[in-house]
Formats: C-alpha cells, structure tokens, sequence
C-alpha cells in the first residue's frame, strides 16, 4: 500500500508542476522566471542550442539530446525491465493467491494483499520500478514540447528543418512514423506476452499519432529517435525473435 501511495503521490506531485506551465507560446530567455521556466525549459533550450551549433542544425541537436536523455534513464529501464521479468516469473504463485483468497470480503482480501507484497519482496519484484521511467519522462516530455514551442515563438530562435520537415510545425509523416514505431516497441517488448497489456500495442500508436498530428514535428522526431532506441533496447535485453524460436522446444508434447 505504502507504494501506491507513493507512486500516486509522484504522479500528482508532477501534474501539480505542469498546472502551472501555461507560457507554452511565449519566448524564452535565460531571464525567464518561474521553477519550470528555470529548472526545466530554459536547461532543455540550452542544451538544444548548444548541440544544434555543435552539430549544425537543431534537428541535429534535438536527436543528440533525446540520445542523452534516453541514457540518463537507461540505469532505470533496465531495473524496469528486471522487474517485468521477475514479475512474470511469479504469476503462477500470483494465480495461486487470488484463487486461495477468492473471496471479497474485507478479511481475505487484506491477507491477500499481505501475501501478494511479501511474494513480490521475496522475488525482488519492485512495481515502483515499472513506473519511475514514465515519471520522470513525462516532465521532461513535456518540458520538450515547451522548449520546442517556446524557441519557436522567439525570434532569437530559428528551428529551421530536419530533412524537408519544418520542425516548428505540425508534420502528419513524423506523427504517424513515430506511432508505428512505437507499436514496433511494444512487439518487442514484454507487452507482447501479457494478454492484459496487448491492448496498450493499439492504444499507444494511436495516441502518439494524435498528439504528433498537432504537435510541432520537433516533438513528433523525439518520438521517432526515442522510440528507435526502445526498439533496440527492447532486441538486446528482450531478444524477442530468440524466444520465438525456442518456444516450439519449451511447448513440446504432452508426456504420456
């Protein structure tokens, strides 16, 4: 219980914080007050600069700073990953809890829950692991989104192109490119062996593709870049098409 508490507590703490960012079409400048303004757009502006005359282009210079975000969290991708893993090594004792406390009532399902939390400690499954990724991204995803929308209402700024997309305006190709990659990820990525979340390869595309329709295409090319090592990611840690191969010698015939 203290867990949930704790994730729902983060997620509400972060909603709180992007309450108060509605400047998303002013300019931006190092003299920009506020927390968000400080601590987190004009730090992802500076950076996006820095590598887009590093580079040459701020095309460049978004996919260079999507790289380095995505190896800042990898440590906690990978503790996701190990946690997924575990996690689907105890559902069959997981299985075996909710038919020996079948029962609703508030007693059966208070030592339920004792023996689902003492079952996860003892696997060293930690649900907060699966969710410290989409916590800390979504701050910065949308401080992505700000920083994109801010630079480009400010004429210091000139986004410019990245190959023949305007990366301050709304591009539909980068949009449904980054939805179809992203259903590449969830194919290869433990989605694929849990019956529950197989929903979300249909959901997720399709949300990405929505938000990236009206969404500057800067933000619809840090998808794609992200997404891209997602799906790499996914083949070394997962190696889905290995699996795929050795099931038929796992699920051979019945014994007799």
């Amino acid at each position: 219980m203290k867990k949930r508490f704790w994730i729902v507590l983060s997620l509400v703490s972060v909603a709180l914080l992007l309450t108060g960012c509605s400047e998303f079409n002013q300019p931006i400048s190092s003299e920009s007050e506020g927390f968000w303004n400080e601590f987190i757009v004009w730090p992802l502006v500076s950076v996006i600069k820095y590598f887009s005359d590093l580079l040459g282009s701020y095309g460049l210079g978004i996919i260079a700073v999507t790289i380095i975000i995505r190896l800042a969290i990898l440590p906690l991708t990978i503790k996701q990953v190990k946690s997924s893993k575990k996690m689907q090594e105890i559902q069959p004792k997981m299985k075996e809890l909710q038919q020996k406390y079948a029962s609703k009532d508030a007693v059966t399902q208070q030592k339920y829950q004792q023996e689902m939390m003492a079952l996860m400690q003892n696997s060293g499954v930690n649900p907060m692991a699966g969710c410290l990724p989409v916590i800390i991204q979504m701050p910065v995803l949308i401080g992505f989104y700000h920083a994109i929308s801010r630079m480009d209402a400010t004429p210091a700024f000139d986004l410019g192109t990245f190959l023949v997309f305007p990366l301050g305006e709304q591009s539909i190709v980068l949009a449904v490119l980054a939805g179809l990659i992203q259903f590449v990820v969830l194919m290869t990525g433990p989605a694929i062996d849990n019956p529950q979340m197989k929903i979300m390869m249909y959901i997720m595309p399709v949300m990405i593709i929505s938000f990236g329709i009206v969404l500057p295409a800067a933000l619809s090319l840090y998808w794609v870049v992200g997404n891209i090592i997602s799906v790499i990611q996914n083949l070394v840690i997962y190696k889905p098409f290995n699996k795929n191969k050795t099931e038929p010698a796992v699920t051979g015939g019945a014994k007799k």
